[in-house]
């Protein structure tokens, strides 16, 4: 998504002929190969974990840690490279996006006209990643042994309910009445919170 706003914003010229289908195509092979290859080898590791208690998972997410905690083999070197490959695949992610929006930035500072728009036409998915990595980030950082349950099951309820939950709505902020709108209801708020100022 990041590429996607990249090239209509700093090469607008060029978009149509650098999102031809040949690297639509590419783009879409190499999204569904690194997440096969990688559910595969998530797939692998938890394979190779043995279970002799109880077998009720408290959690409700696709989380590792539970499973580790569950586990009556020892886990240290599991874990250690589950968290390398989980690591690296949130942070190269994370890396393309910012790559790209830093670009974007840059482009955007360098072009008088139209600013507003560029900013609102990012802002949505901006938003949007940030949720998204910071949870995967915050469940990654937990080592397995000392993961609070509790934090995990919040920040997946997070992940799960708050992207969905404000995504339509920061779609929705590049809608002209949707932002004059969103700007009276805050004054409005500021002036009854703080009638004297």
């Amino acid at each position: 998504m990041s590429f996607d706003r990249y090239l209509p914003i700093c090469q607008p010229l060029r978009c149509a002929a650098i999102m031809a289908q040949q690297l639509c195509i590419l783009l879409l092979v190499a999204a569904w190969v690194s997440g096969f290859t990688f559910m595969s080898s998530h797939l692998g590791l938890l394979s190779k974990l043995t279970f002799c208690a109880s077998n009720k998972i408290q959690h409700f997410s696709c989380d590792n840690s539970p499973l580790f905690q569950l586990s009556c083999s020892d886990t240290s070197l599991l874990w250690r490279t589950d968290s390398v490959l989980t690591l690296f695949t949130v942070l190269g992610s994370l890396c393309l996006t910012l790559s790209s929006y830093v670009c974007i930035f840059f482009c955007i500072l360098h072009v008088p006209s139209g600013r507003k728009k560029d900013f609102a036409t990012c802002s949505s998915h901006l938003i949007a990643s940030a949720i998204a990595f910071g949870s995967c980030l915050v469940l990654c950082s937990q080592p397995s042994e000392h993961a609070s349950l509790e934090t995990s099951k919040t920040v997946a309820l997070l992940s799960t309910v708050l992207y969905p939950f404000f995504n339509p709505f920061t779609s929705s902020l590049r809608n002209k009445l949707v932002a004059l709108v969103l700007k009276d209801a805050t004054a409005h708020a500021r002036v009854q919170l703080f009638p004297h100022s």
